[in-house]
């Protein structure tokens, strides 16, 4: 089992940044996938970015690459998530997921482990 808890969220405004963390506790974490995602209201939860257990493949959501980045610190128990050149868009409550097995993946339904969400607000 991963427990997870996400900080770091908060308001900003649109062009400024963000950095998200996700600490984890378990012995498992090391050989996990983890991702993020978020979900805006009324909206489906929606893949943001994910990185493999070594830290060594990661992949973005097309709307994200470029101003986003994710990392992890398996000595730490932490992934992290830069968020950069903030838009109104993206506007969200941001997860923090873990998939104990198998490839990266941008579907929800791949992870088995949840955060209770970070609210981030971009405002214009």
């Amino acid at each position: 089992q991963v427990h997870l808890v996400e900080s770091g969220g908060g308001l900003v405004q649109a062009g400024g940044s963000l950095r998200l963390s996700c600490a984890a506790s378990g012995r498992t974490f090391s050989s996990c996938v983890m991702g993020w995602f978020r979900q805006a209201p009324g909206k489906e939860r929606e893949f943001v970015a994910t990185i493999s257990w070594s830290g060594g493949g990661t992949y973005y959501a097309d709307s994200v690459k470029g101003r986003f980045t994710i990392s992890r610190d398996n000595a730490k128990n932490t992934v992290y998530l830069q968020m950069n050149s903030l838009k109104p868009e993206d506007t969200a409550v941001y997860y923090c997921a873990g998939r104990p097995y198998g490839d990266t993946s941008n579907a929800p339904e791949d992870y088995d482990y949840w955060g209770q969400g970070a609210q981030v607000t971009v405002s214009s």
